[in-house]
This record gives structure tokens, sequence and C-alpha cells, in this order.
């Protein structure tokens, strides 16, 4: 039987540490919530650590960019002048936070918003040269860090990983409240 060895912050505010026996053998220790093993629990757990590395690394680095704004500039750079709901679409975010993130990026000078050359009444967004060189900056770094994201997997093992989330956020699009909508231009 394998052991998994469990450490956590407790909702008390004090360190725990638990055993799970693994799923071969079907049980579970008696102390261990089954929170442990939910496909929920560990994806908002893994999305903690994701968020966590990248301000770490952005703080490193001197920027001031959240991995929401970096994906909007990274849409961006690849489909320039596209309206907001594209846009959320396209990084899978709801429309409301989606002109947050815009307001937020535009006041640093990242992207601008014109008319639509198509829709006179239409916006459109695009990045502004500070935010492509910054993006180009960045985009490396990123790419670096991705690794400390999945810590304690190997390359294949982190492959793998990324095939089955990706398989399973595509099966689910339909089921979140802000799918992937893709480009349609």
């Amino acid at each position: 039987m394998c052991l998994v060895y469990v450490w956590f912050n407790s909702p008390l505010g004090h360190r725990s540490d638990m055993n799970i026996k693994s799923r071969k053998s079907g049980t579970q220790n008696q102390n261990m919530s089954t929170i442990f093993e939910m496909p929920g629990h560990l994806i908002r757990r893994l999305h903690q650590i994701s968020i966590s590395v990248f301000a770490d690394r952005m703080k490193a680095l001197g920027h001031d960019v959240t991995p929401l704004q970096f994906a909007a500039m990274s849409v961006l750079s690849k489909h320039p002048d596209i309206d907001q709901a594209t846009l959320s679409g396209l990084i899978a975010n709801d429309r409301p936070t989606t002109g947050g993130v815009i307001e937020r990026l535009e006041k640093k000078n990242l992207l601008k918003r014109s008319r639509s050359a198509e829709d006179r009444r239409a916006k459109v967004v695009s990045l502004t040269p500070e935010g492509q060189k910054l993006l180009e900056e960045l985009l490396p770094e990123v790419q670096r860090f991705q690794s400390k994201i999945l810590p304690g997997l190997t390359d294949e093992e982190r492959e793998q990983f990324i095939r089955l989330a990706s398989k399973v956020a595509e099966a689910g699009n339909d089921l979140s409240r802000a799918p992937f909508i893709p480009f349609k231009g």
C-alpha cells in the first residue's frame, strides 16, 4: 500500500498533517476529509499555486501584471482590434471582469481602445507599442516558470497533465459561466 503525506493549513490557522492511503486500497484515514480527493478542491489548490507563482515572479521582475492581464495581452497580440466580447470569449472570462482588465491595462498605457472600422458604434481594443514590448519581455519569463506551477512532476508527467487538463477543459467548456469562444475572424 502506498501512502501519500498531506500537509495543509487548517481553517483554524494551524498546520496539520495527515496520511491518505492510496486509492488502490480504497481506504482513507478517518481524520482526513474527502475533499482532498475531489477534483474541484484540487483544481482550486492548483489555481492558488499558479496565481502565487505568477504574482511572485511578476513582483521579482518589477511588473504589476496579473495572469488575466497577461492572458488578455497575449490574445491581443495575436488578434488586435477586437471588441471586449470577443476578448472575453478568447480568454474564457466574463465580460464585466474583462472590462476591468481592459481599464487597468489602458491606465498603464499597455492597451488602447478605439472605434471599430467596421462599426463606428463599437469600440475595439489593441495593444499599444508599450504593451507589445512588455508582452515580448514577459512571455519567455512566463514560459520559464511554468514548471514551478506543477512541482514534483517529471517532464513526461507535466505533458500528460496538460493533455488531460486541456481535454477536461474542452469537454466541460459548455458548463462554464465564461466559456472559451474560438476566434471567428
